[in-house]
């Protein structure tokens, strides 16, 4: 079936956040007054848990299993991802979080060939919005006829709820879609849709199993729309 829409994931895939969301986290973790400091190789481990809250829960468990025991380390949790969240945005609007090469033509050409524009992200609603107004500009926001994100849905990546809740409110099937993802558990969600799925890997996903994705390319910048349309069919 004729490809209709691109789905894009945010982070690692539109733009280069990741690094900017590790500084985040060791930021607010100093803010605390915690002595946590989350280094590249530790970061892409702790990376095999999508949203944020999930991933410091999932460092506490590993390292710091004592903080568990806390009556209140729910909240807790939840205030270091609000500060975490919050440095990340000052790094985004001060122009620190770069789009990957190729995105914004891409973005530019799917527009002009008439094709759907989607999000289908773990990533909170006011990380994405400070993204796409900072490097792409406000009216950008109206380039997607439906974004997904980490608030929309109960289960994350890489179940495939989020991509389900995108198609559901595009009204069209699954091969009618092409995802575009940077990592394993994007891969699953995607896949577990029944979405086809081009993958442009970043350094923090380049070692991850790939199997099952229609390409696999290190970034968008030698792909047009035809390429994507080859893509779609060779799922």
């Amino acid at each position: 079936m004729a490809l209709q829409a691109l789905i894009f994931d945010v982070d690692g895939t539109l733009a280069d956040t990741e690094d900017a969301h590790r500084l985040a986290f060791n930021d607010a973790f100093a803010e605390a007054g915690l002595d946590w400091t989350w280094g590249r190789e530790l970061y892409t481990h702790l990376l095999t848990v999508t949203g944020g809250k999930a991933r410091i829960h999932f460092y506490l468990e590993a390292y710091h299993p004592e903080f568990l025991k806390m009556d209140d380390i729910s909240q807790r949790i939840a205030e270091l991802h609000k500060a975490k969240n919050g440095f990340y945005v000052a790094a985004v609007k001060a122009g620190k979080v770069p789009l990957r090469p190729g995105v914004e033509r891409l973005l530019g050409e799917a527009r002009k060939e008439g094709l759907t524009l989607a999000i289908a992200t773990t990533t909170t609603p006011v990380n994405l919005q400070s993204l796409i107004e900072s490097t792409l500009g406000s009216e950008a926001l109206d380039w997607f006829d439906v974004i997904g994100a980490g608030d929309c849905v109960e289960n994350l990546k890489p179940a495939a709820d989020v991509y389900l809740w995108v198609l559901d409110r595009l009204n069209l099937t699954a091969d009618q879609c092409l995802a575009i993802e940077d990592s394993a558990n994007g891969l699953k969600s995607a896949l577990a849709a029944g979405v086809p799925t081009l993958v442009t890997s970043c350094p923090y996903t380049a070692h991850h199993d790939f199997m099952g994705a229609a390409a696999v390319l290190d970034d968008l910048g030698d792909v047009d729309i035809e390429k994507l349309r080859h893509f779609n069919m060779k799922a």
